[in-house]
Parts: C-alpha cells; structure tokens; sequence
C-alpha cells in the first residue's frame, strides 16, 4: 500500500511539474533574428543614446510601448542620464560594442575589448551588463559568435530593417516605413531602427506604432518577446 501511494504522489508531482511555466532562455552565441512569444513585435533602436532619444522615449510612453536599445560606448558617455531613462521606464538595454567596428575584422582579445570597454561605461550607470548585443552591420563570423558565447551574449539581428539612416529627411522617409510594412507582412518580427535620426523620431516611429497597435499587436523588448524573463537580459556585475 505504501509503495502505491508512493507511486500515486509521485506522478501528481510530475503531473503538476509539467503544467508549470517554464523559463524560456534564449541561445548564447547564436544569431537570432525573430519573436518567438505571440502576437509580439520588438522594437530596436541602435547607435544612440543620442539627442533624439528623449522624444523617441516619449512616444513609447504614450503608445505604452517598450522597445531595446543598443548603445554604443562614447554616446552611453554622453547621455548616462537617458540610460537610466531608459532602465526606469522598463526598456532594455543591449550591447552595440564601444567602436562600432566590424567584428569579424578584429582579433578574438579585440572583439573581447570592445565588448568589456562598453560594459566599463554601463556598470557604474546601470548597475548590471546586457547579456544582448547586436553586431554592428550584422556582421559575424564563427568566431565573434564563439566569443559571444564564452562572454554569454545573445546575438539579435533583426527581419525588419527599415534603413531609416538611409531616408532620413521629410520624403524619403516614407521608403522607410513602407519597408516596415512589407517585412512586417512577410512575418518580421524584430525591428531595427536608430534613435540617432532626426526623422526617425518626427515620423517613421509613430507610424509604426499606430499600425502595430492596428494589427493588434504588442511592441515591447526582444527580451520579452523571446520569452524571457527580466533577469536574463542582464548579468550581475
């Protein structure tokens, strides 16, 4: 008898166990480009924190939207008060490296440096480094992806790039935008844009937001998008 109850409890337990929700954590060290939880879409800005930044952190706020920033190291210098920004209004913050250098160029202690100088310039404002990064003109190689692994960052790229550096003027942002809309409709679902352009932030953002609210869906961080939870987009220091 006691060995059946034994039995019984053990497999309530296991039954119990396989309804809980379970943590979701993305891959280190290997390129991912899309949302993985539903009806999400991640806003990314990269390049900043700049001048435009505050007016792009406004209309997240008044949209109730969240979104990622890749900053790199002599802007997070300049702006430590949007970084914190930034963190306080539960937007998250990723790596773009110091330089902005292509990766693959550099040596495995260059690439090393490049990633430990911006974490320097973050921990003293933050209190935390990003566990996500974005390599500068997507560019990887097997080994900056073998380096991001051995440092534990996730590596995002994104299936909507609306090359906003590309238009960024009253007209031709517009290309940018319809861009967004095309690649939204071919089932992109990370978006890279910059919060270093003037009209990225006068314009193609708000036009995006309104449709993304349109089709019913929600624009937050890639961190939440691939399901994971608030402590794993960062790491103690």
């Amino acid at each position: 008898m006691r060995v059946i109850l034994s039995l019984i409890f053990a497999n309530l337990v296991s039954s119990s166990l396989s309804f809980a929700p379970k943590r979701k954590d993305a891959p280190v060290g290997q390129v991912i480009t899309s949302c993985v939880e539903p009806n999400t879409i991640a806003l990314t800005f990269d390049d900043g924190p700049s001048e435009y930044t505050k007016h792009i952190l406004d209309l997240l706020k008044d949209y109730g939207a969240r979104a990622t920033f890749f900053v790199l190291g002599e802007a997070a210098q300049e702006h430590p008060e949007l970084l914190r920004r930034i963190q306080d209004e539960q937007h998250q913050i990723g790596s773009h490296t110091f330089d902005h250098p292509r990766l693959p160029t550099l040596s495995h202690d260059a690439i090393v440096e490049e990633m430990t100088r911006l974490e320097d310039v973050l921990i003293p404002v933050i209190k935390k480094v990003p566990t996500y990064m974005r390599p500068p003109y997507f560019d990887v190689s097997d080994e900056v992806l073998a380096t991001m692994c051995d440092l534990g960052y996730k590596v995002i790229m994104a299936s909507i790039d609306t090359k906003d550096y590309e238009h960024d003027n009253e007209n031709a942002i517009n290309v940018s935008y319809d861009k967004f809309l095309n690649e939204l409709d071919a089932g992109g679902s990370i978006v890279l844009s910059h919060d270093t352009h003037y009209w990225t932030g006068q314009s193609l953002l708000e036009r995006m937001l309104i449709e993304i609210s349109e089709r019913g869906l929600t624009a937050t961080t890639v961190g939440d998008c691939l399901g994971e939870p608030l402590d794993a987009w960062y790491r103690p220091t």
